[in-house]
């Protein structure tokens, strides 16, 4: 290599040194940290704390609630990933049709995900409210009174309010990143299908979908990591409760560190999502790599 390729490659690096320190010192630094915490009894607080080995990760498999919160993220993944992907390659292909006002209707589908998660939950609070709620109201006045229920404090039903609450904010990423997809397919795909007579839903199924397999792997992997981070949407819906009913490993992970003041314990809750989150993501990009 000349002189001038090295100096290339030397400015490169350059450019790219502070990156690899801020996400060494935000990232990497505190993975670090959290896996050193979760093999010590430290409380959060306190300046000492002693070396345990492996006691906190021995109590998280016995500890029944951990359990409990990975069975109710796994629900959550399948409720809202596939869903959202479904609903989002819909919406993406009836936008494609080009109808009249598909840009006002693409800016309503997409408009909650620039909201803030508060606001959102805020506005469910207030709709799925069991007394006053819209929702509720709704179905009463459609003489659907058996139906009325209390949709957030109801342990049987809690989980999949929360799931339609966060399909509703994410569904529009889903569907923009698959129009996006959508807009680089050649249109004589389309021609020749409706030479064969393929109708709406048979070029959907058959012809379309087969060809965005890259951007339904990559809305999964980052649907596998994002139920593993759900947190706010479910602490300030339902709190993780009632019960049990709602209870995810980040909002236990908060609980321990917060409230029981074991942050060994939170840190190693912290090390299980991350390889679960390796694990799942791993499987996906393996299973999905020839897209």
């Amino acid at each position: 290599m000349n002189k001038s390729g090295k100096k290339n490659n030397l400015i490169a690096y350059v450019y790219i040194l502070p990156l690899l320190v801020f996400s060494f010192v935000l990232v990497y630094y505190c993975i670090i940290n959290t896996i050193a915490v979760s093999f010590t009894d430290w409380d959060g607080m306190s300046s000492s704390f002693n070396i345990v080995g492996f006691k906190n990760y021995v109590e998280m498999v016995k500890d029944p609630v951990f359990w409990t919160s990975v069975t109710n993220n796994i629900i959550f993944f399948f409720g809202t990933v596939f869903v959202q992907a479904a609903v989002g390659f819909l919406l993406a292909v009836l936008l494609k049709q080009k109808l009249p006002g598909s840009n006002v209707f693409k800016a309503i589908y997409f408009m909650p995900i620039a909201m803030a998660t508060s606001i959102i939950t805020a506005i469910f609070k207030i709709i799925m409210d069991p007394t006053n709620g819209a929702l509720n109201q709704f179905l009463r006045a459609v003489n659907l009174d058996g139906l009325a229920m209390s949709w957030l404090g109801d342990p049987k039903i809690a989980l999949f309010s929360v799931i339609i609450v966060n399909i509703f904010q994410w569904m529009g990423f889903s569907m923009i990143t698959y129009y996006a997809g959508l807009m680089s397919l050649p249109d004589d795909v389309y021609e020749a299908a409706k030479i064969d007579g393929a109708g709406f839903w048979r070029t959907a199924v058959s012809v379309t979908f087969p060809m965005v397999r890259g951007t339904t792997n990559v809305l999964l992997i980052l649907g596998i990591v994002g139920s593993l981070k759900t947190f706010d949407i479910v602490k300030l819906l339902t709190a993780g409760g009632p019960g049990r009913a709602t209870t995810v490993m980040n909002t236990y992970l908060y609980e321990k560190a917060f409230n029981n003041f074991d942050a060994g314990g939170a840190a190693s809750i912290g090390v299980a999502i991350l390889i679960i989150a390796m694990i799942m993501s791993f499987l996906q990009i393996k299973l999905g790599k020839e897209d």
